[in-house]
């Protein structure tokens, strides 16, 4: 089904989501061959070389689990690409509308880094597609990674410039709306942020040229220490102007928004520590990755039940994903899904299975999975129902725009 087109002035920044969230199920499916493949010790990640033995090989369930994971990567990759190319197309024609210029103007110019977020995710797709389906990849590895770091490093040079823009007007202007400000979407900017960080820390986990992995661990430092200390800021003026003036309805799904940047911001720690174990005398034993990922899921447990019990309230998910309400905000739903999904994941594959509390394939693992394999299926299918309402042709948000003015609902 053709997907709307020609939006201009009814177009926010915000769905670049759509795109971000198809490229996350993308690394959902790959978590399954990281995590569930044999593989040599010296490569950290499946290639095509270590995974096409296991797809032709006589084990039917690991060849059944390769071809499933391999099939997901595409359709969810595809899906990314071709709603990236879209919402490049749609903001390109937003930009001349008098909707744009209300935007730079307010609270909302902030939505702005969903374009450098989905920019960032788009090189890690790309370097996951590269990864699973060519052939003899890895042999040339080292010559993509200063490539990768030169990408991230274009991303975030933009992302910058945009938060600059926006954070440097506030500051100078004063013109903040805290009345407006009653969500946790702010935090988009440090999302995007976390997501370059996470990207610069790939090449310091797999590179053996010891200068890639102390560039790429300076520069990922580097985003993780805006991470930190936005992150505080823009959560405190949140909590701070909901309190005040009571959560926004639309916004609501912004108290999701940390568990996808505690995600990334915890795998990228995790690669850091690769990198400094192999070259610069950093040890990491299993169980600090037990205490650490421990953490994380804290926190996350905490923002989900939050975010759960406030949309709860607000009858949010029968009225946005079943009702006749309709907003760019609702992508913000997929990322904490498959971010929930990856850090358990990481939880039971570095803090439980590595350590020896729980045998790999035994019943005990197969249980701790069966909950992240249905979060990803329930994140799945409300993004389908998403990008059909919001994104289709003949979605409900399409329906209601060729409504003429004053037109009985």
């Amino acid at each position: 089904m053709a997907l709307r087109h020609g939006l201009k002035e009814h177009y926010s920044p915000t769905l670049f989501l759509a795109a971000l969230g198809n490229g996350g199920l993308t690394v959902s499916f790959f978590l399954y061959l990281l995590f569930l493949t044999p593989r040599p010790r010296t490569a950290p990640i499946p290639t095509f070389d270590t995974l096409w033995p296991l797809l032709t090989g006589p084990d039917p369930a690991m060849a059944g689990l390769v071809a499933v994971a391999m099939v997901g990567i595409l359709i969810f990759a595809a899906r990314f690409y071709r709603l990236l190319v879209w919402n490049l197309v749609e903001y390109r024609g937003f930009k001349d509308t008098d909707a744009y210029r209300r935007l730079k103007t307010g609270n909302a110019e902030v939505s702005l880094m969903a374009i450098p977020l989905t920019l960032a995710m788009a090189i890690n797709v790309g370097f996951i597609l590269g990864a699973v389906f060519v052939p003899g990849l890895w042999a040339v590895v080292e010559y993509l990674f200063p490539l990768a770091i030169v990408g991230f490093g274009a991303v975030a040079v933009y992302g910058v410039r945009l938060f600059l823009d926006y954070f440097g007007r506030v500051i100078v202007e004063g013109r903040f709306d805290h009345g407006q400000n009653n969500h946790l979407s702010q935090l988009i900017a440090i999302f995007a942020f976390a997501m370059i960080g996470v990207g610069f820390a790939a090449p310091a986990a797999m590179s053996t040229v010891r200068e890639t992995v102390a560039v790429g661990t300076v520069l990922s430092i580097t985003m993780l220490s805006a991470v930190l200390l936005f992150a505080l800021v823009k959560t405190a003026l949140g909590f701070r102007d909901m309190m005040e003036h009571g959560i926004s309805e639309e916004g609501s799904p912004s108290l999701w928004i940390m568990i996808p940047i505690l995600t990334v911001t915890g795998i990228a720690l995790v690669r850091l520590s690769h990198g400094l174990h192999a070259f610069f005398g950093g040890h990491v034993q299993p169980g600090d990755y037990l205490v650490m990922l421990s953490l994380l899921m804290g926190l996350q447990v905490t923002f989900g039940l939050l975010g759960w019990v406030v949309m709860r309230r607000l009858n949010y998910f029968q009225d946005y994903l079943h009702g006749d309400k309709y907003s760019p905000m609702s992508f913000a739903l997929i990322c904490p899904g498959v971010a929930s999904y990856v850090a358990g994941m990481f939880f039971v594959h570095l803090g439980l299975v590595k350590t020896g509390l729980v045998d790999k394939f035994s019943i005990a693992h197969i249980v701790l999975m069966a909950p992240l394999v249905y979060v990803q299926v329930i994140t799945i299918v409300t993004n389908e129902r998403l990008v059909f309402r919001l994104l289709k042709t003949k979605g409900g948000a399409a329906i209601l725009a060729r409504r003429p003015a004053g037109a009985a609902e």
